[in-house]
């Protein structure tokens, strides 16, 4: 039955229940839907927007567990309606329209479809999609033949699946044919070669979605038990570092938010499936769209806007970076590096652009040295799912990713929209860190669940052994599911493993803890056959020897022929100079990225070193991202991206040239252990193949890219390539130029000396070095963009050796302290990077001169796009880089004024800032609410940071305690802040234990031998029904749960404290306010959505415990959070709020919070919330930004947690 409550004017919640629900349980219910009442009509009149009934939706999956941790077990499904009157805009790839809610509104009548028996595989394949060749076909008919019996729908359709272009790679495993002439080797080849030409640190390449390279020897910080409550301990580790990319075109095209969500899931389970387990830390974005058109001047452009497929430019780049922003915030990976380009262009009859995008999402991240490898399976192995629900999602998505976007019907493109749901994988990763954490890592072989779903992942784990998978032990979400599609959906966040069968109890223990869904789903044969078979229906799908479902179907032949397409030339004159400056500050690629930065948790883990923003301003400037591999603030890994597909039409080789060596000029600025030699790189291959010309250009491309890594004495471990990069239309087709993204990545030996785009007027002289030795073109700049052109000369790097002398000249002055600030020479040229070393400061100004440069055309000197670096230095480089061999050019110095000043041009920084924002902020219109996106624009640069320590503080590491305290982490599943804040708490002398929300309802824990008790923040249960609401429902109904809280709350010897979430947490259960009949509330910050932000907040006298002794100072940290507004019912004199936002507008106060609060504590001092993240924010390198010549070990903030002990220690 289906029972209804909410405003049917607003929003509906309908619960779907198996039994009459007690009325107890209706009055839970309406607490947790906001005290919401039950409409007792069995049908509601109106017309809603909501989800399909066969799509359970990632909020109900939340929503009823939650229901369940509050001891209501008859509920099968929450969904929220909402009238469309209230409705702006109807998504729908995501919603319906409803006229009226019955008893009949999850009702689907549909039944499985049984087994069928492919007769004719030519009409199946054109029927479903399936992208299968001619000669794939044949090989099916032939295996047909010699089985004596016609293959199942789930057979055809799962070698589709395994053996398609996405999953198999057959075109970089092909033969090229170019201009007559058979290529000696392969592009797969081709990109081995550099690993074996230069091994350099390469653990593990090419043999799992996910590369190793050597890492240091590091502190491992984590729980003694995964099993129970258990103290955090430190072990010293040996290392490896974990380099992943990962594209998700296809789906992002069609439904951008859940397809760039999913496709920042899927790499960070490509990097957890690494080895037997490993763990991701960090993660990048890049985003390829056609232009947006929102400025004014570039409405006009001579290429039309097309009658969009599925979604407009601008949808598109809302939408997915506020899907992979999603993804990563509520997991809890930071986004610390990326990119964002837009081009289209008509000429010559050939139309290109971005309109098949390109999404990709990169990582970093670290395993243990000794599980880098994977184990070989033994017969009677268990095979096992980790993860969510089985749901008819992505039926063909492997295979109509790898065909052009509008070859098929839409039916089956639009099959391909995705299900995200970060919190199943969050748990699904917690229950993996545990056994790659223990010191016995039972994981035999792990592989993520992606393109080709079970199909894929569960063929590859057995690979090499074969199995058996029993189909009725697979999880269903949706009860219509044939078989076929049981096996071959590609619902998300799901992890395959084999292990013994002792140690899957283990593990089942473990994700009971965690609440990951845990499944033992078959069995390891050793017989090398892959069956499915399911006992409900006696029927198998699936018995096929693996050599045949892998197939052996000929080698992809790829015959092309060379040609040379012509550009015109770009035209201009110096006399415009200004006005081509503020067109090119406006283009996307160049223009400010704070709409992207703003949204994203750049933060999160407390081992963020580098990120975008930078400067009293903070201003994201930064390309080189930097994150520690432990806390002892020493060691890390540094990332970065690269790409350069316009100059890549002019000549596909110089594309590929510069992509390296964009990637290597932005990571140059982290101290990097070796050198150039530490870093490695993975290649991201977009391209139309198969169309005139492209399949040449495709190899010479790939040619060039080994080529010059090799020079380089590089290599290129991992990568990936989505080669179907066109958009067909009715009136013809549009192609995507052919694009190499790189990401690099290397071990960083010093991660508080990466040096930031911050010039300053005491940081010396300003020198230009340039890394290509090449001539100032301007083809495939911005600036040519900008003048709908494209170019026909593009500069590269012209010698391999020179390169690799200069990056590692710049290396030895990072590393000797001999560089102030450094900015790479990148998109928008020269002008750009001298600008944007300006900007994040309030008074920073430049006198430049360009007497010292061999070219005498402005333009081309301020436009060109060369590769090469911008470095402030007291020391005289010109005759330090001597002694290298590479020319450093002194062309200028800092002054402290607002002009940058070259000859006769004097360039307003503080106007052309302005104007640089100008693009961001009208995208942020298109997410933010309206009236604080304009003043987003205005306040960002009226509130410079500025900071006062308290007197007392010395900046030193806390003396290790001769006593120690007990302090416990409280998490819920979502929870991901619980080890920085541990790691702070354990360096203040508590003996941490981690406790699950499990522990206390299952009666583990009951806190009562615990003085300190803090809440951390994360998303608990994905926010859904308000952030913590259902945290706070676990306690309030569940009796173990409410007693251990009660008992703590009630004793005098303790103190807590809330963060974030935890603070949400406490707020909501009225723990701070308990003798307030109107209690606080938490509520959605004013902009609408989730806020990142390196802020400030100052201390204000209160009763506090915990911030004894900071009062009157004003110190840095981070706020990340979409619900973090305190509303205050009463006056201020009736609250303890003991620190405000530096300042009270948006967006240093980034909620909009009631008397501008940053925390609340509670009358006696002894409990204190906080948004803000000061476990985030506990050394100088956390920071955002951090005051200039200090020697401090960590920052003011550890003064919290002394003071904590101290107080415990002289209470007992």
């Amino acid at each position: 039955m289906l029972l209804f409550f909410g405003d049917s004017a607003a929003k509906v919640f309908v619960v779907e229940t198996s039994s009459p629900i007690t009325p107890q349980n209706i009055n839970k219910l309406k607490w947790l839907f906001g005290d919401s009442p039950q409409i007792k009509n069995p049908t509601i009149t109106g017309n809603f927007v909501g989800p399909r009934a066969n799509m359970i939706s990632p909020w109900s999956t939340n929503a009823v567990e939650i229901t369940q941790n509050m001891g209501i077990k008859e509920i099968l499904r929450i969904e929220e309606y909402l009238n469309k009157n209230i409705v702006e805009v109807i998504d729908p790839m995501l919603v319906i329209e409803i006229d009226g809610l019955n008893q009949n509104l999850f009702t689907v009548n549909i039944k499985p479809k049984k087994v069928l028996q492919v007769q004719n595989i030519d009409a199946y394949n054109q029927k479903e999609g399936l992208a299968l060749n001619s000669d794939e076909i044949e090989y099916l008919k032939n295996l047909a033949k010699s089985l004596k019996r016609p293959l199942t729908d789930s057979e055809v359709f799962g070698f589709s699946q395994v053996n398609s272009e996405h999953c198999r790679h057959k075109i970089f495993n092909g033969e090229f044919i170019i201009d007559g002439k058979i290529q000696e080797s392969s592009l797969f080849n081709l990109i081995k070669k550099t690993s074996k030409e230069n091994p350099n640190t390469i653990v593990s390449a090419y043999k799992d979605n996910v590369a190793f390279i050597e890492g240091p020897r590091i502190e491992q910080f984590a729980p003694e038990s995964p099993e129970r409550p258990s103290r955090y301990v430190k072990k010293n580790i040996d290392s490896v570092i974990s380099i992943k990319a990962e594209t998700h075109n296809f789906p992002t095209t069609v439904e951008p938010f859940n397809g760039a969500a999913t496709g920042s899931g899927g790499e960070i389970r490509d990097r957890l499936a690494g080895g037997k387990g490993s763990l991701p830390l960090a993660g990048t974005a890049v985003y390829m769209t056609p232009y947006s058109r929102i400025q004014d001047d570039w409405k006009d452009i001579p290429f039309k806007e097309r009658k969009w497929l599925y979604q407009t430019p601008i949808e598109i780049l809302i939408k997915a970076s506020n899907g992979a922003s999603d993804f990563g915030n509520k997991f809890g990976q930071p986004l610390i590096s990326g990119s964002l380009l837009t081009f289209e262009h008509e000429e010559n009859g050939k139309r290109l652009g971005f309109d098949k995008v390109i999404m990709l999402a990169g990582g970093i991240g670290y395993g243990k040295k000794d599980q880098a490898q994977k184990g070989l399976p033994k017969k009677g192995d268990k095979i096992i799912i980790l993860g969510g629900d089985n749901y008819r999602i992505g039926m063909g998505g492997a295979a109509v990713s790898s065909a052009d976007t509008g070859a098929f019907a839409s039916a089956i493109e639009l099959n391909a929209v995705q299900r995200s749901n970060p919190e199943m994988q969050k748990r699904v990763a917690n229950a993996i860190r545990a056994l790659v954490e223990s010191n016995y890592n039972p994981i035999i072989s792990i592989h993520d669940h992606g393109a080709g779903g079970h199909l894929n992942c569960l063929s590859e784990l057995v690979e090499d052994s074969g199995g058996i998978i029993e189909i009725d032990e697979l999880p269903l979400g949706d009860p219509t599911l044939s078989a076929k599609e049981i096996i071959g959906n590609e619902s998300q966040e799901r992890m395959g493993l084999i292990l013994s069968p002792k140690d899957s109890e283990h593990l089942e223990n473990i994700a009971r803890r965690e609440r990951a869904p845990f499944f033992v789903v078959g069995e390891v044969t050793n017989d090398h056959t892959f069956s499915f078979y399911s006992k409900k229906t006696n029927e198998t799908p699936i018995d096929l020897k693996l050599s045949a479902f892998f197939g052996s179907s000929p080698k992809t032949v790829m015959e092309d022929t060379s040609i040379s397409h012509l550009y015109g030339e770009l035209s201009y004159t110096n006399k415009e100079i200004e006005k081509y400056i503020v067109k090119v500050l406006q283009i996307e690629a160049v223009a400010s990225k704070d709409w992207l930065t703003n949204k994203v948790d750049r933060c999160v883990t407390g081992r963020v070193a580098q990120q975008q923003c930078v400067g009293e301003l903070q201003l994201p400037l930064s390309n080189c991202g930097v994150i520690a591999l432990d806390y002892k603030g020493e060691k890390g890994i540094a990332t970065s991206i690269g790409h350069a597909p316009v100059s890549g039409l002019i000549s596909a080789k110089k594309g590929s040239n510069t992509a390296i060596a964009e990637a290597l000029t932005n990571i140059v600025f982290a101290p990097l252990e070796k050198g150039l030699e530490s870093v490695s790189l993975s290649a991201n291959w977009m391209w139309p193949c198969n169309n005139p010309g492209e399949d040449a250009r495709l190899y010479e491309a790939v040619q060039e890219c080994s080529d010059f890594a090799i020079s380089l004495g590089i290599n290129i471990p991992t990568g990936k390539d989505s080669l179907s990069m066109k958009q067909k239309y009715s009136d013809g087709d549009v192609l995507a130029p052919g694009t190499v993204i790189i990401s690099a990545a290397g071990q960083c030996k010093d991660i508080s000396n990466v040096i930031s785009p911050l010039a300053s007027v005491d940081g010396g002289e300003i020198y230009y070095i340039d890394f290509a030795q090449d001539k100032f073109h301007l083809g495939g700049s911005s600036f040519a963009q900008s003048q709908n052109c494209i170019g026909n000369e593009t500069p590269s790097v012209q010698d391999a050796s020179y390169f690799k002398k200069a990056f590692n000249a710049v290396q030895d002055h990072i590393s000797s302290g001999k560089v102030s600030a450094g900015h790479d020479i990148g998109s928008g040229g020269l002008i750009t990077t001298l600008l944007e070393l300006c900007f994040p400061s309030i008074s920073v100004g430049m006198n430049i001169n360009f007497d010292g440069l061999q070219e005498t055309d402005l333009v081309k000197i301020l436009f060109s796009e060369k590769v090469g670096v911008v470095l402030q230095s007291k020391e005289n480089l010109t005759y330090s880089f001597d002694k290298y061999g590479i020319k450093a050019i002194k062309i200028g110095k800092t002054i402290k004024q607002n002009i940058l000043s070259v000859g006769k041009l004097q360039l307003s920084i503080s106007s052309l800032r302005n104007t640089w924002m100008a693009t961001s902020t009208k995208l942020e219109l298109h997410q933010t609410k309206t009236s604080l996106a304009a003043k987003r624009a205005k306040n960002v640069i009226n509130q410079p940071l500025k900071f006062n320590f308290p007197n007392m503080f010395n900046g030193k590491i806390p003396f290790q305690k001769q006593s120690t305290l007990k302090a416990a982490v409280i998490r819920e599943k979502g929870s991901n802040s619980e080890r920085e804040m541990a790691y702070m708490m354990d360096l203040s002398g508590f003996e941490v234990r981690d406790v699950h929300m499990t522990d206390l309802i299952e009666g583990r824990e009951n806190l009562e031998d615990i003085n300190l008790l803090v809440a951390v923040g994360g998303f608990s249960n994905s926010d859904v029904l308000g952030s913590a609401k259902g945290w706070a429902g676990a306690f309030k109904y569940n009796p173990k749960a409410k007693s251990a809280i009660e008992n703590f709350f009630s004793r005098t010897d303790t103190l807590s404290l809330g963060v974030c979430n935890g603070c949400q947490l406490f707020v909501e259960l009225g723990l701070i306010t308990p003798n307030h009949n109107r209690k606080p509330k938490m509520l959605h910050n004013d902009s609408g959505k989730f806020e990142c932000i390196f802020t400030a907040v100052a201390i204000e006298k209160s009763k506090a415990i915990m911030l004894n002794g900071l009062e009157g100072s004003i110190l840095g940290i981070w706020a990340a959070h979409a619900e973090g507004k305190f509303s205050f019912p009463q006056d201020e004199s009736n609250y303890q709020i003991p620190a405000k936002y530096l300042y009270q507008n948006y967006p240093s106060n980034p909620n909009g919070s009631d008397f501008n609060a940053a925390m609340l504590s509670s009358e006696d001092g002894r409990h204190l919330v906080m948004m803000p993240h000061l476990e985030r924010s506990i050394f100088p390198w956390n920071w955002g930004h951090y005051p200039k010549n200090h020697s401090h070990e960590i920052s003011p903030w550890i003064m919290v947690f002394e003071n904590a002990y101290n107080w415990i220690i002289n209470k007992s």
